[in-house]
């Protein structure tokens, strides 16, 4: 997509985080956007900032584990602005826990929102870009969906790694129709997922992906998306640093287990910033 003026750009968690970041940088490209959030308040926030910049926003309140709400969200852009051009899946939850304390409800809750939300969005939004055969899809990962750092967010790390092969599987089939996918997978970003964090059992601290990832701005991330919109870029990871970790795994994933596993004797595990 060479460019954003006039398009219009549909985010969802985009009250806070990643989400706002990138539709304030849309926006400063001239795009219209809408702010699609179960926060109301502060969607609207996010829109009003994006309409004092006179560009075009509205908010939308949904909640994405809800089977009506791509409809809802649908029907409200085409009412506004006409047309849909963007579509970035980017609500997520987390939770913590080990693997036995985590209840099969939790699973299912994480799951709902983090993966059948973009599941939802395709059913409702993949019809309108294949009519016109054009357009966008950005579907929000994490590191965590990459390579295992971790043995307490399984659902997140589950829901996240099943984005990536939806996200692929897409691209396969979308972008010989002029349809372009963008799988963002980002590192430790300071973003306010932590303080909707639901924890079962016993501490277990926080591991990080790794002390040589630093953690990024909500801002320098939404950047980076839409740069990757206008490029037509799949992977999107917001550290280089992580492609020698996957290398190493993918020749001999036995020994990156008993590595990760011995570094964890000395690797802190204070919070070092969320995945997402």
């Amino acid at each position: 997509m060479e460019s954003l003026t006039k398009r219009t750009v549909v985010i969802t968690g985009a009250a806070s985080g990643i989400g706002r970041s990138t539709a304030m940088s849309a926006a400063r490209k001239g795009a219209n956007v809408v702010v699609a959030d179960c926060d109301h308040l502060g969607a609207e926030a996010v829109a009003t900032s994006i309409r004092a910049t006179g560009a075009g926003a509205i908010s939308v309140q949904i909640d994405v584990g809800d089977d009506a709400a791509f409809e809802v969200l649908r029907d409200a852009t085409l009412a506004e602005f006409g047309s849909v051009d963007v579509i970035m899946n980017n609500a997520g939850v987390l939770t913590k826990g080990l693997p036995e304390h985590i209840p099969v409800a939790e699973w299912e809750r994480v799951i709902n929102i983090n993966l059948m939300s973009v599941v939802r969005s395709n059913s409702v939004f993949l019809p309108l870009l294949l009519e016109q055969g054009t357009g966008h899809m950005v579907n929000t990962a994490s590191f965590a969906g990459l390579f295992g750092y971790s043995f307490d967010r399984l659902p997140y790390s589950a829901s996240k790694a099943a984005i990536i092969q939806l996200s692929e599987g897409l691209a396969f089939y979308l972008k010989p129709k002029g349809i372009g996918v963008t799988v963002l997978c980002p590192g430790p970003v300071a973003t306010n997922i932590a303080s909707t964090i639901k924890s079962f059992g016993p501490d277990t601290g926080t591991r990080g992906p790794g002390a040589q990832f630093k953690v990024r701005s909500a801002d320098e991330v939404g950047e980076m998306v839409v740069d990757a919109i206008l490029c037509n870029r799949f992977m999107l990871q917001t550290d280089d640093q992580v492609v020698p970790i996957l290398q190493s795994r993918a020749s001999d994933w036995d020994s990156f287990i008993d590595t990760t596993i011995s570094s964890w004797d000395t690797q802190s595990t204070k919070p070092t910033g969320t995945g997402k």
